[in-house]
This record gives C-alpha cells, sequence and structure tokens, in this order.
C-alpha cells in the first residue's frame, strides 16, 4: 500500500489511504530552472529522483509527490540552506525547527505569530511578515530581488510552508480568503489554486490571507510531534490540508479500494453509496467542475503514474490491475492523461521505489 494526499478526518489531520496523488509537472519546471540559474547538474538531480529530463517539456506530465520531495531535499543538500539560496541571507538547516519550538509554546495561533516576529530577529534571513486587522490576518513574504525568483518558487515554498504549519499547529483544516503574488501573471495560476485550495490575486506582496478569528485558534502540537514533523519535510509542505469533504473526495475514496480488489464501480453504484439519486450526484459532481469519469481517470492516472515511477509492476500487469481489457488500450488512456505514454515515466534506477 502507498502513502496517499487523501483519506479521511482524524485528530483534526488528514489521514492517508490507500493510493498517491501526482502533482502538476509545474513544480518540477519551476524547481529544475532555479537550479539551471545556479549552475547545478539539474541531470544528476532529476536522475537521483527518477524523473524524466523529457517530461518537463510535457505540460500534461505528473510527478509523484514521494519525487517532488527527494527534489527539494537534493536541493536543500545542495545548497545547505533552508532556503534553497535565493533568501537575502542562508538560513542554516535546523533553523525551521529551532522556529517551531519557539513559537508553538504559546497559547494560541494569534501568541505565535506574535513570538514569531520577535525570533525573526535572530533570523533575518526568514523574509516573513505578519499583517493583522479586525477581519483578516496576512502572512506576507518579503522578497529582496524578484528578479532572482522570477518563477517565484521561494514565494510559493514559503507561503505553503506558513499555510501548511498553521493548520498542523492547530490541528484545524482552515480555508484561505486568497493567495498573493507580486507577478503580473503566472504561467502556472492553476496549480497555485490547486495547491492552495484558494483563489490567486495577482500585483500584490506574497502573501496568504486568511480570517482573523483563526487566531484565538489554540495550539496542540507536542515537542515529539514537533520534532515527527520536520523529520518528514517537505512532504506536509506540499500536502493540501482538507477543509471539508467535497463530492469528488467521496466519490474518489469509493473508487480507491478497486485499486487493490479490481471491482471498478459505476457512477451508479457510488450513488448507491452515497445514498443520491445518479442525476444528484452528476450535478454535484458538475457544480465541482468535475464528472465521475474525470474523477476515475484522475484515480487510476495518479495509481499509473506512481507505480510507472516505483518500476515494480509490468504495464500489462498495471494495465489489468486498473480495468484495462488490454495494455493498448492503457497506452492511449495514459497518454491522453499525461501527454506521454507510459515508459516515459519508468525509472532507469531500481531504488526509487
Amino acid at each position: 500500500m502507498t502513502e496517499s494526499l487523501t483519506g479521511v478526518a482524524r485528530n483534526g489531520w488528514y489521514v492517508r489511504g490507500v493510493s498517491d496523488r501526482t502533482l502538476p509537472v509545474n513544480l518540477v519546471q519551476a524547481t529544475v530552472a532555479f537550479a539551471l540559474r545556479q549552475g547545478w547538474d539539474v541531470g544528476a538531480m532529476l536522475e537521483r529522483v527518477g524523473f524524466s529530463p523529457l517530461l518537463l517539456a510535457e505540460g500534461k506530465a505528473r510527478v509523484t509527490e514521494r519525487q517532488l520531495v527527494r527534489l527539494l531535499r537534493e536541493l536543500w543538500a545542495e545548497t545547505g540552506d533552508e532556503l534553497l539560496g535565493v533568501g537575502s541571507a542562508p538560513l542554516p538547516r535546523g533553523s525551521f525547527r529551532l522556529l517551531l519550538y519557539a513559537v508553538l509554546g504559546g497559547g494560541d495561533l494569534g501568541t505565535a505569530l506574535e513570538r514569531q516576529q520577535g525570533f525573526i530577529k535572530a533570523f533575518p534571513a526568514l523574509p516573513v511578515d505578519v499583517v493583522r486587522g479586525p477581519q483578516e490576518t496576512s502572512i506576507v513574504i518579503r522578497l529582496g530581488d524578484p528578479e532572482s525568483d522570477p518563477d517565484q518558487l521561494l514565494a510559493l515554498t514559503g507561503l505553503m510552508a506558513s499555510h501548511r504549519v498553521i493548520a498542523w499547529g492547530i490541528r484545524q483544516r482552515f480555508p484561505l480568503l486568497r493567495v498573493e503574488l507580486p507577478v503580473a501573471e503566472v504561467t502556472h495560476a492553476r496549480t497555485v489554486e490547486q495547491l492552495f485550495g484558494a483563489p490567486l490575486v495577482l500585483g500584490a506582496a506574497p502573501a496568504i490571507v486568511f480570517a482573523s478569528a483563526l487566531l484565538a485558534r489554540p495550539l496542540m502540537r507536542t515537542e515529539q510531534e514537533i520534532d515527527e514533523f520536520v523529520a518528514r519535510a517537505p512532504r506536509d509542505l506540499l500536502t493540501l490540508p482538507r477543509y471539508d469533504v467535497s463530492t469528488s473526495d467521496r466519490v474518489r475514496r469509493i473508487i480507491e479500494p478497486a485499486l487493490r480488489s479490481g471491482d471498478w464501480p459505476s457512477a451508479e453504484d457510488a450513488a448507491r453509496r452515497l445514498s443520491v439519486s445518479p442525476q444528484t450526484l452528476r450535478r454535484r459532481l458538475s457544480d465541482e467542475g468535475t464528472s465521475f469519469r474525470e474523477v476515475s481517470d484522475e484515480v487510476r492516472r495518479d495509481a499509473a503514474v506512481v507505480s510507472l515511477v516505483a518500476g515494480k509492476e509490468s504495464v500489462a500487469d498495471l494495465a489489468a490491475r486498473l480495468g484495462f481489457s488490454e495494455p493498448s488500450a492503457f497506452t492511449r488512456a495514459f497518454r491522453r492523461w499525461t501527454g506521454s505514454t507510459p515508459g516515459a515515466y519508468r525509472s532507469p534506477d531500481p531504488r526509487h521505489d
């Protein structure tokens, strides 16, 4: 069983389920562009994480969560800097852990953010401000030279970290009002919205904005949990906390067990499981901008990418497990989903499991 970005709520956090979700290739493209500007051996990095450079040119390509985590860890190792070398000054490894220890001693989120502003004076490389208002509070990333980060990698990394750490610290999946970026346009705007689950506003300082009422939420993490959270980094910083359970998420959880059983449910089966009519299910999914077939295809696509990267299953066996009558039908579907053949995702390095 592989780890997943899906699951059920437990103790205010999201528990992982039966399959990995993949992420858009835009994140890898931005990371690779940054590494190229630094003059690093990008080809060697991608080989070590099991990602084919040929997929960088394919806009529909996907990357597994594990591959992206490995790639970011490669950058950390290369720079010895938790800001990946694009901050105004280096942030030594271990600083993130120390800051969590410092701020999570406060009683609530508001106190923690006040503490953070005080402790940041000891970490001048951390470009973070907190702007509190009666209705809205913003976490703002101060960029010294936006030209050094044209893909907004530092800004997005900092904003994702802030969002995920807050949700983890208060054990509550909270919605953002919006995400702000300083550029006039973002080629991967849809990816940004998917990462944060919030609308994107351009032309403002990089920030996440949430309701100030959240500041009263108590902090609920122990020192052991801090150590575990840091040890998993950056995995949990890439995971979108769930705020509610959408119809598409419920349908996905009905479909996912078929990855093991091979008993693929129909739309009518899913409607019956959800105690609604097929017409109501179609309408609710349409309201969320999707359909039963699209959700089913996403489950199969993500499972296929994860399996191909791991390299432990033949294409024929994978096709059969995903409910295809023959490998050629699976290959056609995979090309439609990702723009590439299954072979493009095969890792040449057996260590990538």
